[in-house]
Protein backbone atom coordinates (compact mmCIF):
# COMPACT_ATOMS: atom_id res chain seq x y z
CA UNK A 1 0.00 0.00 0.00
CA UNK A 2 2.68 2.24 0.88
CA UNK A 3 4.64 1.82 -2.43
CA UNK A 4 1.56 2.22 -4.43
CA UNK A 5 1.08 5.54 -2.75
CA UNK A 6 4.69 7.10 -3.28
CA UNK A 7 4.21 5.97 -7.00
CA UNK A 8 1.05 7.94 -6.84
CA UNK A 9 2.79 10.59 -5.48
CA UNK A 10 5.73 10.67 -7.66
CA UNK A 11 3.34 10.77 -10.41
CA UNK A 12 0.95 13.07 -10.02
CA UNK A 13 3.08 16.96 -10.31
CA UNK A 14 2.55 18.62 -6.95
CA UNK A 15 0.74 21.66 -8.67
CA UNK A 16 -2.22 19.20 -9.04
CA UNK A 17 -2.48 18.46 -5.62
CA UNK A 18 -2.59 22.45 -4.80
CA UNK A 19 -5.41 24.93 -4.09
CA UNK A 20 -7.15 26.10 -6.94
CA UNK A 21 -5.30 29.37 -8.62
CA UNK A 22 -7.40 32.10 -8.82
CA UNK A 23 -6.64 34.81 -11.51
CA UNK A 24 -4.09 37.24 -10.21
CA UNK A 25 -3.09 40.90 -11.07
CA UNK A 26 0.58 40.79 -12.76
CA UNK A 27 3.03 41.23 -10.78
CA UNK A 28 5.01 43.96 -12.19
CA UNK A 29 2.92 46.57 -14.19
CA UNK A 30 4.44 48.64 -17.22
CA UNK A 31 4.28 52.11 -17.08
CA UNK A 32 5.47 55.33 -19.38
CA UNK A 33 8.16 57.17 -17.96
CA UNK A 34 7.74 60.77 -19.42
CA UNK A 35 10.18 63.44 -21.17
CA UNK A 36 10.64 66.34 -19.34
CA UNK A 37 13.57 68.81 -18.56
CA UNK A 38 14.63 67.02 -15.46
CA UNK A 39 15.15 63.62 -17.59
CA UNK A 40 12.55 61.18 -17.98
CA UNK A 41 9.68 61.06 -15.01
CA UNK A 42 7.72 58.57 -13.22
CA UNK A 43 4.72 59.89 -11.80
CA UNK A 44 2.04 58.31 -9.85
CA UNK A 45 -0.48 58.24 -7.58
CA UNK A 46 -1.39 56.87 -3.75
CA UNK A 47 -5.16 56.45 -3.28
CA UNK A 48 -7.13 55.15 -0.54
CA UNK A 49 -8.77 51.26 -0.75
CA UNK A 50 -11.61 53.85 -1.52
CA UNK A 51 -9.78 55.97 -4.00
CA UNK A 52 -9.43 58.94 -2.66
CA UNK A 53 -6.23 61.04 -3.55
CA UNK A 54 -3.39 60.64 0.15
CA UNK A 55 -2.27 64.39 0.67
CA UNK A 56 1.27 64.70 1.97
CA UNK A 57 2.88 60.92 2.45
CA UNK A 58 5.99 59.98 2.48
CA UNK A 59 6.86 57.82 -1.31
CA UNK A 60 10.46 55.49 -1.39
CA UNK A 61 11.92 54.56 -4.91
CA UNK A 62 13.25 51.74 -4.73
CA UNK A 63 16.16 50.27 -8.28
CA UNK A 64 19.21 49.25 -9.16
CA UNK A 65 22.10 50.79 -8.70
CA UNK A 66 23.50 53.80 -5.85
CA UNK A 67 21.27 56.12 -6.10
CA UNK A 68 18.33 54.18 -4.60
CA UNK A 69 16.67 54.23 -2.42
CA UNK A 70 14.87 57.76 -3.63
CA UNK A 71 11.72 59.27 -1.23
CA UNK A 72 9.61 61.93 -2.16
CA UNK A 73 6.54 62.47 -1.15
CA UNK A 74 2.78 63.23 -2.46
CA UNK A 75 1.07 66.44 -3.36
CA UNK A 76 -2.19 67.81 -2.23
CA UNK A 77 -3.80 65.37 -4.64
CA UNK A 78 -1.68 62.61 -4.31
CA UNK A 79 0.60 63.04 -6.63
CA UNK A 80 4.00 61.51 -7.21
CA UNK A 81 7.39 61.98 -9.52
CA UNK A 82 10.75 61.29 -9.25
CA UNK A 83 12.56 62.45 -12.08
CA UNK A 84 16.12 61.65 -14.20
CA UNK A 85 14.82 57.58 -14.50
CA UNK A 86 15.97 55.03 -17.02
CA UNK A 87 13.87 52.43 -18.43
CA UNK A 88 13.78 49.31 -15.57
CA UNK A 89 12.14 47.89 -12.49
CA UNK A 90 10.91 49.94 -9.76
CA UNK A 91 9.43 49.26 -6.79
CA UNK A 92 7.31 52.25 -4.96
CA UNK A 93 6.24 52.00 -1.42
CA UNK A 94 3.87 54.41 0.02
CA UNK A 95 1.33 54.59 3.15
CA UNK A 96 1.53 50.77 3.44
CA UNK A 97 1.21 49.96 -0.13
CA UNK A 98 3.35 48.61 -2.49
CA UNK A 99 3.75 48.12 -6.29
CA UNK A 100 6.21 46.91 -8.73
CA UNK A 101 6.86 48.89 -12.03
CA UNK A 102 8.68 48.69 -15.50
CA UNK A 103 9.60 51.41 -16.52
CA UNK A 104 9.63 52.33 -20.13
CA UNK A 105 11.69 55.33 -21.65
CA UNK A 106 9.11 57.91 -23.84
CA UNK A 107 8.48 56.12 -27.44
CA UNK A 108 9.30 52.20 -26.11
CA UNK A 109 6.16 51.29 -24.24
CA UNK A 110 4.24 48.71 -25.11
CA UNK A 111 0.53 49.72 -26.57
CA UNK A 112 -1.16 48.19 -23.15
CA UNK A 113 1.61 50.55 -20.59
CA UNK A 114 0.22 52.70 -17.95
CA UNK A 115 0.69 56.75 -17.81
CA UNK A 116 2.05 56.56 -14.31
CA UNK A 117 1.91 54.54 -11.17
CA UNK A 118 -1.07 53.77 -8.99
CA UNK A 119 -0.51 52.84 -5.19
CA UNK A 120 -2.87 51.74 -3.10
CA UNK A 121 -2.47 52.46 0.34
CA UNK A 122 -3.06 50.10 3.07
CA UNK A 123 -2.90 46.66 0.75
CA UNK A 124 -2.36 43.86 2.21
CA UNK A 125 1.24 43.28 2.18
CA UNK A 126 3.04 39.62 1.84
CA UNK A 127 6.73 40.19 1.81
CA UNK A 128 9.16 37.01 0.65
CA UNK A 129 12.64 36.22 1.77
CA UNK A 130 13.90 38.22 -1.41
CA UNK A 131 14.04 41.76 -2.73
CA UNK A 132 11.99 41.85 -5.97
CA UNK A 133 14.32 44.23 -7.46
CA UNK A 134 17.47 43.62 -6.22
CA UNK A 135 17.33 39.74 -6.10
CA UNK A 136 18.96 39.04 -2.69
CA UNK A 137 18.37 36.50 -0.18
CA UNK A 138 20.56 37.73 2.66
CA UNK A 139 22.49 35.49 4.54
CA UNK A 140 21.39 32.07 4.06
CA UNK A 141 22.02 32.79 0.23
CA UNK A 142 25.79 33.89 1.13
CA UNK A 143 26.46 31.01 3.45
CA UNK A 144 24.96 28.19 1.11
CA UNK A 145 27.33 29.53 -2.09
CA UNK A 146 30.70 28.89 0.13
CA UNK A 147 32.50 26.44 -1.05
CA UNK A 148 33.65 25.09 2.34
CA UNK A 149 30.20 24.72 3.39
CA UNK A 150 28.50 22.92 0.55
CA UNK A 151 31.71 20.29 1.38
CA UNK A 152 31.12 20.14 4.88
CA UNK A 153 27.35 18.96 3.76
CA UNK A 154 29.21 16.52 1.01
CA UNK A 155 30.71 15.07 3.38
CA UNK A 156 28.05 14.68 6.09
CA UNK A 157 25.74 13.54 3.17
CA UNK A 158 28.48 10.29 2.57
CA UNK A 159 29.73 9.91 6.09
CA UNK A 160 26.37 9.19 7.77
CA UNK A 161 25.32 6.33 5.66
CA UNK A 162 28.70 4.82 5.86
CA UNK A 163 28.79 5.06 9.74
CA UNK A 164 25.01 3.56 10.06
CA UNK A 165 25.64 1.04 7.79
CA UNK A 166 29.52 0.24 9.45
CA UNK A 167 27.11 0.15 12.79
CA UNK A 168 25.05 -2.19 11.18
CA UNK A 169 27.67 -4.66 10.59
CA UNK A 170 27.55 -8.15 12.01
CA UNK A 171 30.97 -9.48 13.29
CA UNK A 172 32.23 -13.18 12.45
Amino acid sequence: MAVCLAVVGFCLPQPLLAAVQTDQASAVTDVTLHKSPQGNVLIGQVQDQQGAAQANVPVVLYGTGRNFPVEGKTDRNGFFSFSNLSGGVYQVTAAGGVGAYRAWTPGTAPPSAQPGALVVAGQDLVRGQCHPVRHTCGGLKFWLSHPVVIAGIVATAVAIPVAIHNGHAKSP
